[in-house]
């Protein structure tokens, strides 16, 4: 698709360097990835991904919680910032606030996240803490709906990785960011061509019910 018109809109709020910001941005310059990127919401000024965002072109806005007595203010003034640019997918991009309802439930189904850890397992912070200290032998990443439920909603896409001899949370992080790159786009990718839904509380993949998550096999799409 060409013409920005034939694109899916899509808003991204983020609150750190944004790199899986630039994933989709080199997807969508390749010309696989079918969706606009109408504009780039942040809670925190000094995001470093907010100022490549602008930098490159995007719309890039800062709406801090500090204005705000409480989050459900916050999130009721962030739904009518990001209903300004009319998405048809809201992309949480490294975005480090808990959504409430005010904002979660307008946008049930059309809300995306990107969590470093396999869910259900390590939902919150500190994911590759977590697992270093549990021993596990493997990690990764996972692509979700957005619910109420703290990185609860369906469970679309994962990518796993071991845990490697000699790991700290550094390199643990960097190889479960490698993932993230690759899986958060093609999960996009799908739902901009329609064969991802969320329908009857359950992610839908090609018309069926996703009882368990496709996981990414390699540089194929994934594995059904």
């Amino acid at each position: 698709m060409s013409a920005s018109s034939e694109r899916l809109p899509i808003v991204v709020l983020l609150s750190g360097r944004g790199s899986n910001l630039r994933a989709i941005d080199e997807r969508i310059a390749a010309g696989v990835l079918p969706v606009d990127i109408r504009a780039v919401l942040s809670d925190r000024e000094d995001a470093l991904g907010l100022e490549w965002a602008a930098h490159r072109g995007y719309r890039a806005r800062v709406l801090s919680p500090r204005g705000f007595g409480d989050r459900a203010g916050f999130d009721l003034a962030l739904g009518r910032a990001i209903d300004e640019y009319r998405p048809g997918l809201v992309v949480l991009a490294g975005f480090m606030r808990i959504l409430g309802p005010e904002l979660v439930d307008p946008y049930a189904g059309r809300m995306l996240n990107i969590h470093p850890s396999l869910l259900p397992r390590h939902r919150g912070l500190h994911t590759h803490r977590r697992v270093l200290a549990a021993g596990e032998r493997e990690h990764g990443a996972s692509v979700h709906f957005v619910t109420r439920e703290l990185d609860g909603g369906p469970v679309v896409l994962q990518a796993r990785v071991p845990v490697l001899p000699g790991d700290d949370e550094a390199t643990l992080a960097a190889r479960v960011l490698m993932q993230e790159h690759r899986i958060y786009p093609l999960a996009i990718r799908w739902f901009a061509e329609g064969r991802l839904r969320y329908e009857s509380r359950a992610a839908r993949f090609d018309g069926r019910r996703l009882d368990s998550p496709l996981i990414a096999n390699g540089d194929a799409d994934a594995a059904a």
